[in-house]
């Protein structure tokens, strides 16, 4: 625990940076080329704020969900902004070869350079089915996920003259790898690897605090980061009032209840006191699902976001923002940003 202490100190005298994670969703009535504006959109506004970067989610198979593209999306909000940086969060990697991602990161990496970014995650990101669509016959072991980042680092790492397996475009582009995780093995992992880590916890909230616990005690330096950096998932409803801001929220709690039943749909609009016609073990899971949530007016999340900061230490928060008009979406950073510049 005093180990927690120690870099909770290091990093609370400093105000957190604010970042995006985009599932790119499609709204009820909308289209997907509707959410693709939108999420260009949104991106531009979050670098206005000056927001460090731009992640979008790779699913697959799933209703009101665009990202599965993830690269592409990637080039295309690198495109379209100017200095914000843009990547994954994450590419998952059981779904492919590490040789293809470092030539799609490669080339996005040549394209814009000092602005990519490649988080990585082991999970398929899918259902069964999927993911062997995905990858056919391959089956995942244990071992794989540490093999396969290693061979990540190599391949865009300088090439050696030894080296017979080259990515091109990719090598020498030292294109920077996040671990992302919701459990414990990927906070081991990158630890050892002395990476950047960043937890889950806008929907799996539960090991937050062990995890980063585990990644900052065992954390070995490396060139690239001489001291451990960690981001944490944030589920953010800001609004005028506490009142409208929980309004906007049942957008999310519609969503977070369609996870957890199977029930999967576009992005529904927000329904008036839709809590309260929850069975309370509903309510609950939502509750569970969405603990690291800051979710109200100004002053609210000015003391959400500060509290989160204090809890864990945070260097980064990853917003994650489920407003069904696009607009308030962007109210919402707006709040959050200026919240962020008030904390003490």
């Amino acid at each position: 625990m005093a180990q927690r202490a120690d870099n909770r100190a290091m990093t609370t005298a400093q105000r957190p940076a604010l970042s995006m994670l985009d599932l790119v969703a499609v709204r009820e009535g909308g289209t997907v080329a509707q959410a693709l504006q939108i999420a260009l959109r949104t991106a531009q506004h979050a670098e206005a704020l000056g927001f460090a970067r731009y992640w979008l989610a790779e699913h697959h198979n799933m209703a009101g969900i665009a990202s599965s593209a993830t690269a592409v999306l990637v080039g295309h909000i690198a495109g379209g902004t100017q200095r914000i940086r843009v990547g994954s969060g994450g590419v998952m990697l059981p779904n492919h070869a590490p040789l293809v991602v470092a030539e799609a990161f490669g080339t996005l990496a040549e394209l814009y350079p000092g602005r990519i970014d490649l988080g990585l995650g082991r999970a398929p990101g899918t259902d069964p089915a999927t993911m062997r669509a995905l990858r056919r016959s391959r089956v995942e072991t244990a071992d794989d996920f540490p093999q396969d980042v290693a061979e990540l680092q190599r391949l865009l790492a300088p090439a050696t003259p030894d080296q017979r397996l080259i990515a091109m475009p990719g090598a020498g582009t030292n294109v920077p790898i996040w671990l992302l995780g919701s459990s414990l093995f990927s906070a081991q992992l990158a630890a050892e690897r002395g990476l950047p880590y960043a937890f889950a916890s806008h929907f799996a909230p539960r090991l937050l605090h062990q995890a980063l616990d585990l990644y900052r005690n065992l954390y070995r330096p490396s060139a690239a980061w001489p001291r451990p950096y960690v981001v944490i998932g944030v589920p953010l409803i800001a609004a005028p009032t506490d009142s409208e801001a929980d309004f906007l929220a049942s957008s999310t709690y519609q969503r977070v209840l369609g996870i957890l039943t199977g029930d999967r749909r576009r992005l529904l609009p927000p329904i008036e006191n839709f809590a309260a016609r929850l069975q309370p073990q509903e309510r609950a899971a939502i509750g569970d699902f969405l603990a690291a949530a800051v979710i109200g007016g100004p002053d609210t999340v000015r003391a959400g976001l500060a509290h989160l900061h204090q809890a864990t230490g945070a260097d980064e928060f990853m917003l994650v923002s489920d407003v069904f008009d696009p607009a308030l979406r962007l109210r919402s950073l707006d709040i959050a940003a200026q919240a962020v510049a008030e904390m003490a």
